[in-house]
């Protein structure tokens, strides 16, 4: 990346990541608004519906919806946003090198 005219670049260090709580998340929306992103991230746990099939099925249909808990809010600028894909991104790329050489850890 050039450099604008008056800006250097100074080393930054993560620090405490290992003191933030690490949350499971299979919820996601996201939204725009007067050009920020809003990212909401959430966590869903399928409710314990038992007995037979039917029994199941009867269950399922009295609920009315199943809770999302959210775990975290996210407002970033539209920049940040195609930093963050890219993230993931490479994020993705090294994951699937790792399930090519190791096999998927899912299996074992």
């Amino acid at each position: 990346m050039a450099e604008e005219p008056d800006t250097f670049e100074v080393q930054v260090a993560w620090l405490g990541v290992e003191d933030v709580p690490v949350f499971f998340a299979n919820q996601f929306v996201s939204q725009v608004d007067r050009g920020e992103v809003f990212l909401t991230i959430g966590q869903l746990v399928p409710p314990a519906l038992l007995g037979t099939e039917e029994q199941r099925r009867a269950q399922a249909e009295q609920l009315q919806y199943v809770p999302v808990k959210p775990v975290a809010r996210i407002a970033f600028t539209p920049q940040r946003l195609t930093e963050l894909i890219s993230v993931l991104q490479i994020t993705q790329q090294g994951h699937e090198q790792q399930e090519q050489h190791y096999g998927d850890p899912r299996n074992t």
